[in-house]
């Protein structure tokens, strides 16, 4: 799985990824969120969900302590974390920079 989050991180179009577990209540806003993000965003942005407890490995190597967590990944680097339920405005807003500004 690391080999293939890896692989996923390193694309030139900005990846979104939500870490989640099933048993977190906040967690369970996050898709419709995600949802409105994609659908204005489109292919502009690729967005992933992990889960921190089928993948504990991603998730200790990014120092992932309370969920939900969103990190915006570009060219495998990681540019921006965010801790906890996001809007959806907040979160286009910080992909459109990323993206104006490569």
């Amino acid at each position: 799985m690391m080999a293939k989050f890896n692989n996923v991180i390193n694309s030139t179009r900005p990846v979104l990824v939500d870490f989640y577990a099933d048993w977190c209540g906040p967690c369970k806003q996050m898709p419709a969120i995600l949802k409105q993000v994609k659908d204005e965003l489109k292919e502009q942005v690729r967005i992933i969900k992990v889960d921190v407890d089928r993948n504990p490995l991603i998730a200790t190597k990014y120092q992932i302590r309370s969920i939900p967590t969103l990190m915006l990944f570009k060219e495998g680097e990681l540019i921006w974390t965010g801790m906890g339920v996001r809007s959806a405005n907040e979160i286009k807003r910080l992909v459109k920079q990323q993206i104006a500004s490569t």
